[in-house]
């Protein structure tokens, strides 16, 4: 080995770029000992993690990593001297040659490292000669440019040369860099918008710059392909498009969520011109693939242009906070299963006070024709909130290619216990015949049609687990003049007054059944349970107590009408409605027949055998006017009110269905002769021959009418000279007689008796 190290004409740095797998890198400068040695990887100094071998080598040595850098790495070693005198040289001393050697072995190697970093300094070329290079005075340079001049020497110049200033008065200049830094574009990212090149990247960039600086995002003119989703955080001012965003990444995945979730609020953003289209058409079957997520929204202003071809084209979520007091602005949304879906993920979110203007909610004919469809939906993830109220819908429009076809396609399809949803003007091309399907509580939801395909018949869907009715069509193209007024089928306004003594103890009432909560003789069909009299009614100076096991109840005619409204006045009535099918046969819950109601929940009751409300109709908790609606199955139906838990006094029941049907109130025939103040009766008869002062009489059989009823006859031929009159024989039965008031014998002919009884 030589007694010192040999300095060669060799850089004191050398640099690698790692593999991940290598941990020992050569370093071919010669160092005088292992501190000697600066490691850098990626640019950053590593204080430890490696050691040094080779130190006082002429040829260097190596430098080994206890973990290999990663794949990619830059690792830069360098030698990098303590700038010191080592020695110290003794007048009249002895001069060694080999501490002299060692001296200019640390002068070389340290103007080595001098020349080295002077390679990376801006210098004037070796071919040229003179030029000016010292820096101004420090006051002369400050807030100003460097620069060179006409000649190639350094000069200051003013950052204000290059400002601009709005032509008002009052504007003050500004540089141009502040000037477009007001605004950031997607193009500063790199984004071409070609519709070939992947700009998501360059997107995400230019959106996570935004969000860090506060900045609204502008997305020009062209076609953004994507293949990664794409995020705009809540803390972004906004997103301004003129051109669109094509996904064409991986499904299940939200193409474009604008917002954060979370417990995070987004307040008064703005989102303009969002066009997001997929591309390639989604299977409709994973509904996590999401044109537009919009999250935790309050009081923003959103402009959606163009959805197409996700499972869900919208989807505006409140996540751990809500979605509120908001205006959306729906444009073209196309080939999605699901338009548009209002929804909460968390028990804690809310989506509610939303105002949406538009939107035109279609389908191609080759999109998946045998696949259901809907425009708007309102749902809630698995233990949600489903308070969704308040949402005002203006203007849509549908077109679902679904008519004629053996798959759903209908425009509102509700799954929350939503209330004050109002959708005006809605347009129905190719739609079902149902504008909305309801599935669970909603109530109280206003569809006004402006115009259907289907012309008549539009109608609201309510499923086997839908628990509210109530909700309203308007219909403005099927006779809206009339359809405004609603139709009352039978009104009681005076209990008191409609009352029918039928005895001493029994008491019935005009238009209705009395009920009673225990018929025996196990009953199967409708008369068996609408009574025209019972015992125990109270009546009082307005009206009748309800005690213990009795009610009152119209019976109507449901085959075609299936939705009735009732109204009492009452204390604290309870609600019940009985069923009957083909052949007025009994219809029960076993029978699998639902019965459900506006402002409450039925609960099928065996006793009575009918549906009865869960609570009393009052102004304190429900509403008294009750809308019910009515199976499928059910072809007639007593719908009334009953005691339940205590007496109480009913003074007034009405009923009421929408006007453009016309169902029948049923009472008063011979087989439900209840409800009928009056009763009738004929029988044919021959009169004897009657003497001048003379009688003759008949008994006809009249059914319910008693001692003290006031009771007429009549005879079907002309009778002159000869008087009818009737009275009641017995039970049941009226006698007439044939009174001649002449002074010779008449002999009437045959005809027919007809008497008449009006009860008390």
């Amino acid at each position: 080995m030589a007694e010192h190290i040999r300095i060669g004409d060799i850089a004191p740095r050398v640099q690698y770029v790692a593999d991940g797998a290598q941990t020992a890198f050569v370093y071919p400068f010669p160092v005088f000992q292992a501190d000697d040695i600066a490691v850098h990887v990626d640019a950053l100094p590593m204080a430890a993690g490696y050691a040094v071998s080779g130190a006082g080598n002429s040829e260097g040595g190596l430098v080994t990593f206890a973990r290999a850098p990663a794949a990619g790495a830059r690792v830069v070693l360098r030698r990098h001297l303590v700038m010191q005198r080592v020695t110290d040289y003794q007048p009249n001393g002895v001069l060694r040659a080999n501490t002299l050697n060692d001296e200019l072995d640390r002068q070389m190697a340290a103007l080595q490292e001098v020349r080295e970093e002077a390679t990376g300094t801006i210098r004037q070329g070796p071919g040229e000669a003179g030029g000016r290079f010292e820096l101004p005075q420090r006051a002369a340079r400050a807030n100003r440019l460097l620069g060179f001049d006409s000649l190639g020497d350094i000069a200051t110049f003013s950052r204000g040369e290059a400002t601009l200033s709005a032509p008002f008065p009052g504007a003050i200049p500004r540089t141009v860099e502040d000037k477009l830094s007001e605004r950031l574009s997607a193009r500063d990212f790199g984004a071409t918008g070609n519709g070939v090149a992947d700009d998501g990247p360059a997107l995400q960039a230019a959106m996570n710059a935004a969000a860090a600086s506060g900045k609204f995002l502008d997305i020009g003119e062209g076609t953004f392909r994507t293949t990664i989703p794409l995020t705009l955080p809540g803390a972004a001012a906004g997103l301004s498009m003129r051109g669109a965003i094509l996904y064409a990444g991986a499904g299940g995945e939200a193409a474009l969520t604008l917002g954060d979730g979370g417990n995070v609020r987004n307040r008064a953003k703005i989102y303009q011109g969002l066009r997001v289209l997929r591309a390639g058409l989604s299977s409709w079957e994973d509904e996590r693939d999401v044109g537009i997520l919009i999250r935790n929204q309050d009081s923003g202003l959103i402009d959606i242009r163009q959805v197409e071809m996700f499972t869900i084209g919208v989807q505006t979520l409140g996540v751990e906070r809500g979605f509120e007091d908001s205006v959306l602005y729906l444009g073209r949304i196309v080939d999605n299963r699901y338009g548009l879906d209002v929804r909460t993920a968390s028990a804690a979110a809310w989506n509610t006070s939303v105002r949406y203007y538009g939107g035109h909610f279609a389908m191609s004919l080759a999109t998946y024709p045998d696949k259901d469809r809907y425009g708007i939906r309102l749902s809630a993830a698995p233990g949600a909130y489903v308070a969704h109220n308040r949402h005002v819908f203006d203007g849509p429009a549908f077109e679902l290619q679904a008519r004629d076809r053996p798959i759903d396609g209908i425009p509102f399809l509700i799954g929350v216990n939503s209330r004050a949803v109002v959708a005006r003007n809605i347009r129905m091309e190719g739609c079902d015949a149902f504008v909305a399907r309801h599935t669970a509580g909603a109530q109280d939801h206003l569809y006004e049609v402006a115009w259907a395909s289907q012309a008549y018949g539009v109608d609201i869907d309510y499923t086997a687990t839908a628990t509210r009715v109530g909700s309203v069509v308007r219909c403005l193209h099927q006779a809206a003049a009339h359809r405004e007024s609603t139709r009352t089928l039978a009104e009681v306004p005076n209990l008191r007054a409609a009352a029918i003594r039928w005895n001493a103890a029994e008491i019935g009432f005009e238009k209705l059944a009395c009920l009673s909560t225990n018929v025996g003789n196990a009953p199967t069909l409708l008369p068996q349970f609408a009574f025209q009299a019972l015992d125990s009614y109270v009546l009082t100076d307005r009206g009748v107590i309800l005690p213990g096991g009795r009610g009152l109840g119209f019976v109507v005619d449901a085959r075609k009408c299936k939705e009735f409204a009732l109204a009492v006045d009452a204390d604290d009535p309870r609600m019940i409605i009985q069923c009957f099918g083909a052949g007025n046969a009994l219809l029960t819950a076993a029978d699998g027949v639902m019965v459900r109601a506006s402002g409450m929940s039925l609960t099928y009751v065996d006793g009575p055998r009918w549906w009865q409300g869960n609570a009393d109709s009052n102004d304190a908790g429900l509403t008294r006017l009750q809308v019910v609606r009515l199976a499928p199955q059910v072809q007639t139906a007593i719908i009334g009110v009953a005691r339940v838990g205590t007496d109480y006094e009913v003074r007034s029941m009405r009923l009421a269905c929408d006007p453009s049907q016309s169902p029948a109130v049923l009472y008063g025939t011979p087989e439900l002769p209840h409800g009928a103040r009056e009763l009738k009766a004929e029988m044919a008869w021959d009169p004897p021959s009657i003497a001048a002062g003379g009688s003759a009489s008949l008994n006809v059989p009249c059914t319910g009418v008693r001692p003290g009823d006031f009771v007429q006859a009549a005879f079907s031929l002309s009778s002159s000279g000869v008087m009818f009159l009737a009275q009641v024989g017995a039970q049941d039965v009226i006698t007439v007689t044939a009174w001649n008031r002449s002074a010779a014998a008449i002999d009437l002919n045959a005809g027919t008796v007809r008497v008449r009884a009006v009860k008390s």
